[in-house]
């Protein structure tokens, strides 16, 4: 397997060929400066012989159907087993939902993410692929962070792309940091991405990026970026500048990051989550409504048990709207204009 894999330099094909689990996982060199490890199916990392202080967690296909990130970290391990990139730093890589993928399905029995941070275990316990994945998943990355020799930073970047189209094409997820500020300099990086706009979530979730972000204090988001299409579909040009910028930080690479810069970046704060109640939930708005489209106070977002769900702010954006959730999970998330109060202001590269 690790020999067909270093002919092929195709982590994904290698993976969908054995999407349940690899039987002779192992270890292999490239020349004499990194480590490859395979550790499952779909779990890759790259342990440069000197590293600069920073631990990686690249992740995609948590969703299967989501194919531009699987495309891009594909590119990304190519390059980095033919040499062509020579990782600085500690890098791993997630192809999170490998049976997914195959069908080009969300997900086979249960939304992978909304399965982390213990989630997987929590009453009918693990019962399907997903959460057995998620666990593994979790003690991979667990595996990852705590085996680091020397790191001052710990990043998890998820990646996803949206079922629906958005007035904000990229955006990011910034999962919720009690206690914590959130990083000027990260949301910079995102910028120089390409990824202008970034939520503030309100409250702690069940996500893969949340998971990396409590329990590591990783710099951590979940990042849509742009539409879902089929395997083959994307335009990778629409991805260049995030490409080039996680080859440099890799690569260890100057980032040259501009400071922080409000007027640059769109900010939202996460003001409520709407979660099903009743199994008659609808929206009043149609099917074809585009992330972050804004409605004014008063206006009836949703109906359900007989009651009316209105805006509560002067505007309220909405994102991820899906009233085909089972009872309990969530619908949309709502929006306002976010403050700039808790942002640490520093650049450190």
């Amino acid at each position: 397997m690790l020999q067909a894999l270093k002919e092929s330099a195709d982590f994904l094909q290698l993976t969908l060929s054995q999407p349940q689990h690899f039987d002779d996982a192992g270890t292999f060199m490239l020349g004499d400066h990194t480590q490859v490890a395979v550790w499952d199916t779909g779990v890759i990392v790259f342990e440069p012989k000197v590293v600069c202080g920073k631990d990686i967690v690249l992740s995609c296909g948590v969703h299967g159907n989501e194919t531009a990130p699987i495309e891009l970290c594909n590119g990304l391990i190519k390059a980095l087993l033919e040499e062509k990139l020579i990782a600085k730093q500690r890098v791993l890589f997630l192809f999170g939902n490998p049976p997914a993928i195959i069908k080009g399905v969300r997900f086979i029995e249960e939304n992978l993410n909304r399965l982390f941070n213990g989630a997987h275990s929590i009453g009918a316990g693990l019962i399907n692929s997903e959460r057995i994945r998620a666990k593994k998943l979790e003690f991979y990355v667990d595996k990852f962070f705590s085996s680091s020799a020397m790191s001052s930073h710990q990043i998890h970047y998820d990646l996803h792309t949206a079922i629906r189209g958005s007035k904000h094409e990229k955006f990011a997820i910034y999962p919720f940091r009690p206690g914590r500020q959130y990083s000027g300099e990260q949301i910079m990086f995102l910028e120089a991405s390409g990824i202008e706009t970034v939520l503030f979530h309100h409250e702690p979730t069940t996500t893969f990026s949340y998971f990396s972000s409590v329990n590591y204090h990783a710099d951590a988001f979940t990042i849509e970026l742009g539409k879902v299409l089929p395997m083959g579909q994307n335009d990778m040009t629409r991805f260049i500048a995030l490409n080039e910028m996680l080859v440099r930080l890799i690569t260890d690479k100057p980032l040259q990051l501009s400071p922080f810069n409000a007027k640059a970046v769109n900010l939202y704060q996460v003001c409520r989550a709407i979660n099903k109640r009743f199994d008659d939930f609808e929206f009043t708005f149609s099917n074809d409504v585009e992330n972050f489209t804004a409605f004014p106070k008063g206006y009836v977002l949703a109906k359900e048990g007989g009651q009316d769900i209105k805006v509560e702010y002067e505007t309220e954006a909405v994102v991820f709207p899906n009233a085909n959730v089972p009872v309990g999970q969530r619908t949309l998330l709502c929006l306002k204009p976010a403050s700039t109060k808790n942002i640490d202001l520093k650049l450190n590269v």
